[in-house]
């Protein structure tokens, strides 16, 4: 059988545009191997009447949702492969298992690349987070830290500033600040450490130390790091779609990517990463868009065949 559309991801994103092609009378399959990119966080925040949700348990509503619209076909495994063949896109899983389809959407996510400091997988997730929409509400008023090693240091420290005024910034040795930069953050009272951290220090994901290479120990309770970012799955690029400068897939208004066929939402398209409201979204404009695509190209066939399809 021959789908309408493949969505590669079951994040956010690929769970909202599963839920509208259902909703389409679309014959598509969600692909989900549970691998998301927020597996190290407890509570999910700012998806409106679900603020604090455990993701797993955002995951289960929305796929007994899903449940409901009989075209919907779930597929708890990881896509391997993708080709384009013929104007169909040929997937195989994992397991070896073949599926085709019409349209393709991906929301496969992003990966991080966390800054080289011993010990921060311990708290990342826990007391150190990469996004202060998302987590700045529970660290507020604490001693804070940002801890970053690229361009974003100021642009982030600006940022948490709104939830905390007790915070320093710490470059790991990279020392990526600009004078002009300095000088705004030391005029709010913001602290620079330019020194290699040595180790981050606490327990049960709890942080309580940063502990810098001369020795010197610095009290903070959590904080925010900048990663660098990656795509999660390399499919898109195999079949050829751009990226955009922050290495999320290049796509149009319409969630469309630089290859026919082919839609990207949610972080793997995005320059940085979205909330989840904002990936759910993102996958639900994708596939209004797949759907508008069905639609014109069948009266398109409609008006190639003369009128009334005679």
């Amino acid at each position: 059988m021959i789908l309408d559309c493949a969505v590669v991801g079951g994040g956010p994103a690929g769970l909202s545009a599963s839920l509208i092609l259902g909703r389409s009378r679309r014959k598509a399959i969600l692909f989900d191997d549970n691998k998301p990119r927020n597996s190290v966080t407890d509570e999910a925040h700012g998806f409106l009447t679900r603020d604090g949700i455990d993701p797993q348990e955002l995951k289960r509503i929305a796929q007994h949702e899903l449940g409901r619209y009989p075209s919907i076909q779930i597929e708890k495994q990881r896509v391997k492969e993708v080709k384009k063949v013929n104007g169909l896109f040929q997937l195989t899983t994992e397991n070896g298992d073949g599926f085709q389809s019409r349209k393709l959407i991906l929301a496969t996510g992003m990966k991080e690349i966390l800054p080289a400091v011993e010990r921060i997988e311990e708290f990342y997730g826990t007391s150190l987070f990469s996004c202060p929409y998302c987590d700045g509400w529970e660290l507020k008023d604490q001693p804070l830290a940002v801890i970053s090693e690229n361009q974003w240091a100021f642009h982030m420290a600006k940022l948490v500033s709104n939830w905390s005024s007790d915070l320093i910034v710490c470059t790991n040795g990279k020392a990526m600040l600009t004078g002009e930069e300095r000088r705004i953050l030391n005029s709010r009272g913001i602290t620079i450490r330019d020194e290699k951290i040595k180790s981050l220090h606490g327990t049960s994901g709890k942080l309580e130390e940063i502990e810098f290479a001369g020795g010197e120990k610095v009290q903070r309770t959590g904080g925010f790091i900048t990663p660098d970012w990656q795509q999660a799955s390399s499919i898109g690029q195999i079949l050829g779609c751009e990226l955009n400068d922050r290495g999320g897939i290049k796509v149009d208004a319409s969630k469309r990517t630089t290859i026919e066929g082919v839609f990207a939402c949610g972080d793997s398209a995005t320059e940085g990463p979205a909330q989840l409201m904002i990936a759910a979204s993102e996958g639900s404009q994708a596939a209004f868009s797949v759907n508008a695509d069905f639609i014109e190209e069948k009266y398109a066939e409609k008006e190639g065949d003369g009128i009334n399809g005679k």
